[in-house]
């Protein structure tokens, strides 16, 4: 089935209206996109879509939406029947940057992605975690403290950007001196996500990300080659010396997995720290519940706030052999996707779907995949993350209903808010 593309209405959005491979969808706002993706769900099968503008080829490249929380989830547990290889991602990445950056491990399949996975597995050792279990809390303290003091007027660009980040080089390893660096490199390149771009970023510079990411690759490389040589406590040393059946990872491997972490780890949790903010402020009995009992509720409020929020909005798998899901047979070569924010909208799965609640239990939510190989290997420092630093906001600023709402970025990859008005009095 394929769905026309949307036109100029100015009436209820209807099914013809709907197409997920036209830019101009993902500029839409939010609700309307949930509104499209609710009368998606009620087909029989997935719909299929065809970009406009086509893949390397010049051919209009063509998709299937999984939509459904029992599609997405089963399509993450078959990787021998949907890859992520050649790229997760729309476009898929070009066969000369994974030869000069390396492959990133969500790009991987069967043993070379667990191969892998092992070596990073094996380097978040007990004491690690325990340790970065304590410096987050004393990261967040510190960072609200700064943000007591300091007043911003734009919440992101305090703690929800820095504690990430931060737990990141901690745990990393990553000396001060580059830490400024890097997180110039970081905003250099995620200036140029999004559908529709805004400002000097409108101008599409050629190679302006990949030029960032060649930054960062140098300074991990660097940092690789001291500590083999002079290994410390942390997660460069465990990795570059890592012995996993004889394997320890290469330059380029450790800064592919940086890469990784600063998306996965740094723009997901900074995301979904801001989305709660913006939930709690706007949900003042579901703030005074989170307040009666923070121990008790924290837990369901973090999961509460990925599902509603969902940082990723989607990946894309390759069916590699014939196949049949969700009341459709795809052959090898076709390209299926995997909308994560339509999954937790789910009505078969979630009860009032739009509505947030952090008592709501069983929370199935796919925020961290659907589970199979490549859930999120950073699920648990997320968590630690998001609950040390609302820990400390909701219990040491008055935060008001007036808290503005997020200015959205407009991209079909993440849920990522560009600037939060923020204003609180202390407790």
């Amino acid at each position: 089935m394929s769905v026309p593309r949307q036109g100029n209405r100015d009436h209820a959005l209807r099914l013809e209206d709907v197409d997920l491979a036209d830019p101009s969808f993902w500029t839409l706002p939010r609700p309307a996109r949930l509104e499209a993706f609710a009368l998606l769900r009620q087909l029989d099968a997935p719909a299929r879509f065809t970009s406009r503008t086509g893949s390397r080829t010049g051919a209009g490249e063509s998709f299937y939406a999984l939509v459904k929380h029992a599609d997405v989830k089963a399509a993450s547990r078959q990787p021998q029947h949907f890859a992520s290889a050649p790229g997760v991602t729309t476009p898929e990445p070009a066969a000369w940057a994974k030869a000069v950056f390396g492959n990133s491990m969500v790009n991987m399949d069967g043993e070379e992605h667990a191969a892998l996975r092992r070596i990073i597995s094996r380097a978040f050792t007990p004491r690690l975690l325990a340790g970065a279990e304590e410096n987050i809390r004393v990261l967040a303290r510190r960072l609200v403290d700064e943000v007591i003091a300091e007043r911003p007027a734009d919440f992101m660009p305090s703690a929800p950007s820095r504690l990430p980040l931060e737990v990141i080089c901690d745990l990393m390893g990553i000396p001060e001196r580059y830490r400024p660096e890097i997180s110039q490199q970081i905003d250099h390149a995620s200036e140029y996500v999004g559908v529709r771009r805004q400002g000097r970023a409108r101008l599409r510079i050629p190679g302006r990300g990949l030029r960032s990411l060649a930054r960062m690759q140098l300074v991990m490389a660097k940092l690789a080659r001291e500590r083999r040589r002079n290994p410390t406590d942390d997660l460069i040393s465990a990795l570059v010396r890592a012995d996993v059946d004889g394997q320890a990872l290469t330059s380029r491997q450790l800064g592919s997995f940086f890469s990784l972490l600063l998306v996965a780890g740094v723009e997901t949790t900074r995301n979904a720290i801001a989305h709660g903010m913006y939930l709690l402020a706007h949900h003042p009995e579901q703030r005074a519940l989170l307040d009666s009992d923070f121990d008790r509720y924290i837990d369901g409020a973090v999961d509460e706030i990925v599902r509603h929020s969902t940082p990723i909005i989607q990946f894309r798998r390759t069916v590699t052999t014939a196949c049949s899901l969700g009341g459709r047979t795809y052959r090898p070569g076709e390209k299926v996707v995997l909308f994560y924010a339509s999954a937790n909208r789910d009505e078969a799965v979630f009860t009032d779907p739009d509505v947030f609640d952090i008592t709501r239990t069983p929370n199935p939510h796919l925020g961290y995949g659907g589970g199979g190989p490549h859930h999120c290997i950073g699920a648990h420092l997320a968590r630690l993350e998001m609950k040390a630093l609302f820990g400390e906001l909701l219990t040491r600023l008055d935060i008001p209903a007036t808290v503005g709402d997020p200015l959205l970025v407009d991209s079909n990859f993440d849920n990522r808010v560009r600037s939060l008005p923020f204003s609180f009095d202390r407790r």
